[in-house]
């Protein structure tokens, strides 16, 4: 693992086509960075959720708003941002994924995997933004 610190921005239009332009951004830092397989997959798993929510809800895929992703290498903990400029979510009352009664939903699993998959998720400006922790 380096010990380099380094920090990474990337903006994008809210158009959900945009989210394939995560993983070459997520993966450039892992080359950087020499960051193992599982780290790098929860890594890319966790922003691409954050990216796909910040688009789909945040935004509500309104292309003329963006979504900035940045991430953030210091010692060793790797701190992913994401912004959308939408109006946010009350983070504190979503559905339990595992409940019985939303095992068959298509979605609601992109925050229960960003919380079981990083160090830390920390939502602040109403939940329009989200900061996700990795220790390296």
């Amino acid at each position: 693992m380096s010990a380099e610190t380094i920090s990474k921005q990337i903006s994008l239009k809210s158009q959900p086509s945009n989210i394939v332009l995560i993983e070459p951004f997520i993966e450039e830092v892992r080359m950087r960075l020499n960051i193992a397989d599982e780290m790098y997959g929860n890594i890319l798993v966790c922003v691409t959720e954050a990216v796909n929510n910040a688009i789909l809800h945040g935004n509500k895929a309104d292309e003329s708003k963006e979504v900035v992703v940045s991430i953030q290498k210091e010692q060793n903990k790797l701190t992913c941002l994401v912004k959308d400029q939408g109006c946010g979510f009350d983070f504190n009352n979503l559905p339990d994924p595992t409940a019985p009664e939303n095992i068959e939903n298509c979605g609601g699993r992109g925050i229960f995997l960003m919380k079981h998959l990083s160090d830390l998720v920390v939502f602040s400006n109403d939940g329009s933004n989200v900061e996700i922790q990795f220790r390296l």
